[in-house]
């Protein structure tokens, strides 16, 4: 991760390459590094030999947080630089009055066949100002080889996965498996905390922080009974160093065959089947638990592509956007490289499901994932989530309990609030 004092360093490189690209006909920010971006590479030079037109791929930074800074900086100069740049999940809102409409050039039909939950997520003030690319919701990793050997199931409820998790890991460590943990999870005080606790609260009844409307939420018994449930795992079938754990330290463990379950990405997936892998052919994925009468709740995620208000072919722009978030394009995507499609009709592609088989398994959970606050809150999101993670974080820690984090939490939104967002 690089550290902020470096984002003015990288801000001049990537004007530097910019510089180089002014001869073609767009300029677009689709990715880092790697399979990522080799993947955005291929589409873009597919869309250049259907059309004729030129496009030059700009690298951006890796870090999601640089990354945006980037962005926002070329975004308040009104810079020409960048035509179409991929945007996270969570930025909409806070893009939105330097993104266009792409309604406006692409037509009223755009967005349909894409989940009405990230349409929405993209929609602000009546305006669709980036159209979905690749999905990502949170799921349950667990070992298929554990549950069967120790006669349990796969559990449905938090309720039940405490229980097994904790069973399982007693039961290996009586016979030697001293490094095994029940659950591991994104317990770091950052975005990812936020995801989580999220799906906690969410399947627990206790609504998504603020909702759509704006409104404050989070003051309720059903949110504070999630994070004390959850604080609760830590130092029995969770470690006390999931407290520090991104996505990487969680897969590390289960991965190393040292967890009967796991929260992650569908990313985890692959990499789990590798042949390196300790848990190769041992792991199930499902959707995430519920408690009481209530629903499974994940997380969405995922990147989108936006076009600038500022670039001088919009239209053009916007062309290469929809050939990009399309059915051929998002196919080929999910195939090659297991990105998730946003459009429900792939998920009953048999190409598809024959790459990655839980994308059937699991539509129900890609297509009703829970999205964070980020759009009826805007610019203030950052502060949002920032105060929602460091609230779930003090229960983790055992220095609150859910019902005092979650008053004090109120308190804390509604000063960032005051009048409106």
């Amino acid at each position: 991760m690089f550290k902020k004092t470096l984002i003015p360093t990288l801000i001049m490189a990537t004007a530097a390459s910019i510089s180089h690209a002014q001869a073609a006909d767009l300029t677009i920010s689709c990715g880092a590094v790697g399979a990522e971006l080799q993947l955005c590479q291929e589409g873009v030079r597919a869309w250049e030999e259907k059309t004729g037109h030129s496009v030059d791929v700009v690298s951006t930074p890796n870090s999601s947080t640089e990354r945006l800074s980037l962005y926002q900086q070329i975004l308040s100069a009104n810079s020409t630089d960048i035509d179409i740049m991929q945007i996270d999940v969570v930025w909409p809102g806070l893009l939105a009055n330097h993104l266009l409409d792409l309604r406006e050039v692409l037509g009223d039909a755009a967005g349909e066949g894409h989940f009405d939950t990230i349409i929405e997520n993209n929609t602000i003030d009546g305006r669709l100002v980036a159209m979905p690319w690749f999905t990502d919701a949170g799921v349950l990793y667990y070992r298929k080889d554990l549950l069967e050997k120790h006669g349990h199931e796969v559990p449905e409820t938090w309720e039940q996965l405490t229980e097994t998790a904790r069973d399982i890991r007693n039961a290996e460590r009586a016979e030697g498996s001293e490094r095994m943990q029940g659950f591991v999870f994104q317990g770091r005080a950052y975005e990812g905390l936020t995801v989580n606790a999220l799906e906690w609260v969410a399947s627990h009844g206790g609504g998504t922080i603020v909702d759509s409307d704006g409104e404050i939420t989070i003051n309720n018994p059903q949110a504070a009974a999630a994070l004390d449930l959850a604080a609760s795992w830590i130092g029995d079938i969770s470690p006390n160093g999931v407290l520090n754990y991104t996505e990487e330290e969680a897969r590390g463990v289960f991965q190393g065959g040292n967890a009967v379950f796991m929260r992650n990405w569908p990313y985890a997936w692959a990499l789990a089947q590798s042949e390196d892998s300790e848990v190769r052919g041992k792991v199930g994925v499902t959707q995430l638990p519920y408690s009481g009468e209530n629903s499974s709740a994940a997380g969405l995620g995922g990147w989108n592509l936006a076009v600038s208000r500022y670039s001088e072919n919009p239209e053009l722009a916007a062309d290469l956007v929809a050939f990009l978030t399309g059915e051929e394009e998002q196919k080929r995507r999910a195939i090659v490289g297991a990105y998730n499609p946003t459009l429900a009709s792939l998920y009953h592609d048999e190409e598809v499901l024959e790459a990655v088989p839980f994308f059937g398994d699991l539509y129900e959970t890609f297509v009703n994932a829970v999205a964070r606050p980020s759009a009826p809150t805007g610019d203030a999101y950052g502060r949002v989530s920032n105060a929602f993670f460091s609230a779930a974080h003090d229960v983790l820690s055992g220095d609150k309990t859910g019902e005092q984090a979650v008053s004090d939490l109120d308190h804390d939104l509604s000063r960032v609030k005051r009048r409106n967002w």
